[in-house]
């Protein structure tokens, strides 16, 4: 059975109360988070297995985002607790559209000390689709682990999904290393960027060239997000774009992450390997329902706060289809 493995971090967002420039009394609630546990959350509730594989604190936070995890049904079994170090936090304030500032307390982190030893023995095949992000770069030995796991991934025949995620203040002195980033774009078939994202990465090199380069370097489906406006895709066979529902805006925090497992989820419904999806991607009519569903996912996420808990089911999804439905008469 085809199923997803999401690799990296899993932290704790505390969400501030405050929106904007409110001069209100700021307080922050604990919501669990990190961008490749929120995707393995989006899969597992809309009914697609997911896997989450990563390493959490021996603490109290460690504690609570396991238990959610669990919660939404996703498999921890390979997860790794450690007590050289903590669970790692990222404090959020939001302006008044939602959108969000992050300030994280990594490192020292326990998710940055997972090694290629903690990856489990025949954890990949040709039915795995392994998910990534940058946030496991940000360092010279998470690399590394980064890059083995990917290669590990690769060399069962696994089909692997890379989302940029960029957070600069992540990185040393808040400069992203591009090119360590662009060497794991190109261990990947499916690639989602948003259009910050592609502008930073491409460094001045004109965008379809840089395009061209990574599906030259094996990518199938380069996905660009933009926020509320039109999501591109990007094929052999062109590039088209498909718009998201227009929704009131709450809290972006998870948006990304719920566009693309309502993505993944399409790919492993699908049961997609690296093999078949060139020939999947090229159907547009297919692309098209898959880029729909992601894009449903992503905005019913924002229409709530949190990460978790604010992913779609299924029926949540059906019920935000019946609301942009135009009424008879």
């Amino acid at each position: 059975m085809t199923r997803l493995i999401a690799f990296g971090e899993a932290l704790v967002d505390m969400l501030s109360s405050r929106l904007g420039d409110s001069t209100a009394p700021e307080t922050f609630t604990p919501y669990a988070g990190g961008a490749p546990a929120n995707v393995a959350v989006a899969c597992a509730r809309l009914g697609v297995p997911s896997l989450f594989v990563g390493m959490l604190g021996k603490d109290r936070f460690g504690d609570f985002i396991l238990g959610e995890l669990a919660s939404h049904g996703v498999d921890i079994r390979h997860v790794e607790r450690t007590d050289q170090a903590k669970t790692a936090l990222a404090f959020v304030s939001r302006d008044a559209s939602g959108e969000r500032r992050f300030d994280f307390y990594r490192p020292p982190s326990a998710d940055l000390l997972y090694r290629p030893e903690h990856l489990p023995a025949n954890l990949f095949d040709a039915q795995a689709l392994l998910h990534l992000c940058s946030n496991t770069l940000t360092e010279e030995a998470i690399t590394a682990t980064t890059f083995a796991v990917a290669d590990r991934a690769a060399a069962a025949g696994a089909l692997i999904s890379v989302d940029a995620n960029l957070r600069p203040n992540l990185w040393p002195g808040h400069r992203v290393d591009i090119a360590r980033v662009t060497a794991l774009l190109d261990r990947a078939q499916l690639i989602k960027l948003a259009s910050e994202e592609l502008e930073l990465l491409r460094n001045g090199v004109p965008e379809e060239r840089w395009l061209e380069e990574r599906r030259a370097r094996g990518a199938v489906l380069v996905v660009i997000t933009d926020g509320g406006k039109p999501v591109t895709a990007v094929t052999a066979q062109g590039r088209f774009q498909v718009t998201p529902p227009k929704v009131q805006v709450v809290d972006t925090t998870a948006a990304g992450d719920a566009f693309i497992g309502g993505l993944l989820s399409a790919v492993v419904e699908a049961r997609l390997t690296r093999d078949t999806l060139a020939a999947w991607a090229a159907d547009r009519e297919q692309l098209t329902r898959a880029l729909e569903l992601a894009c449903r996912c992503g905005a019913f996420t924002v229409t709530r706060p949190g990460s978790y808990a604010a992913l779609p089911r299924r029926a949540d999804l059906a019920a935000l289809a019946a609301e942009a439905r135009p009424s008879a008469g």
